[in-house]
């Protein structure tokens, strides 16, 4: 496995080294998630749990943005390839495959992170967000439920109430409000992103591999407990409905329109 093959993420790695940075690297779409790009994650993933010295790797986006959400063009233009289904559940692995990841992970969060890219970021370890990050789940106005175990997701970081509130109404909110919900676990100038992630990265690979494999393993499982993503394969499926919806093909329809003006 090859992580130079990559097209829509890349790997920074110093040999030896206990951290490494996963980068989104689609800049000229903000980081939107193609079907190549969610392909890619568990491979990478796989090419991490390989390096045995990696104890922490951040997850960044490359340009302006952590993740502008799900590539709405690349589903749009290219829909007969893979159904409906299949493309829902690239999400979900993707996502399932950051949290399962043996290293602890940090997401280091700027400028937007939407919809899908909300999900991949509660997939991580820890969230640091620079102070211009904002966030948005905009699924419902889009006509389409959030997918790729999302709602367990936010329901065992937020709570239900809190969920109910960002996924229905859809409404943005700042890096501040993300963390006074505890969705992020600390906010810092935009300029000091990287290398406040860095630092949390290094402080906590200095700490012993076997604990803090064993903590993550432990959290993990209570909070699968909580609210479980395991069961959410039949996302795809309620998303494949959703699409064959009427009503929810001309909310879907409408809401790209009005991104083209």
């Amino acid at each position: 496995m090859d992580p130079s093959s990559f097209t829509t993420l890349r790997i920074d790695h110093e040999p030896g080294a206990p951290t490494a940075s996963l980068v989104l690297d689609r800049p000229e779409r903000l980081n939107a998630l193609s079907r190549v790009l969610l392909a890619e994650i568990p491979t990478a993933c796989r090419w991490i749990d390989e390096q045995r010295e990696l104890r922490v790797v951040i997850v960044r986006g490359e340009g302006r943005a952590f993740s502008a959400g799900f590539d709405l063009d690349d589903f749009a233009g290219q829909a007969m390839e893979m159904s409906p289904r299949q493309t829902a559940d690239l999400g979900r692995v993707a996502a399932e495959a950051l949290t399962d990841v043996r290293p602890l992970t940090i997401a280091a969060i700027h400028g937007h992170c939407v919809g899908g890219g909300v999900v991949l970021a509660a997939a991580c370890d820890l969230r640091v967000a620079a102070d211009d990050a904002r966030f948005s789940i905009p699924e419902v106005d889009l006509g389409i439920p959030l997918a790729w175990g999302g709602i367990p997701r936010l329901v065992r970081e937020l709570g239900p109430a809190i969920t109910k509130e960002l996924v229905l109404t859809c409404r943005p909110f700042t890096a501040e409000e993300a963390a006074a919900l505890r969705f992020v676990n600390r906010v810092v100038p935009a300029a000091d992103l990287i290398a406040a992630a860095q630092n949390l990265a290094d402080e906590l690979a200095r700490k012993p591999e076997f604990a803090l494999r064993t903590t993550k393993q432990q959290v993990n499982a209570v909070t699968e407990e909580i609210a479980g993503t395991r069961r959410n394969a039949n996302d795809a499926d309620t998303l494949a409905a959703a699409l064959a919806d009427p009503e929810s093909r001309e909310t879907s329809r409408r809401y790209l329109a009005a991104r083209k003006r």
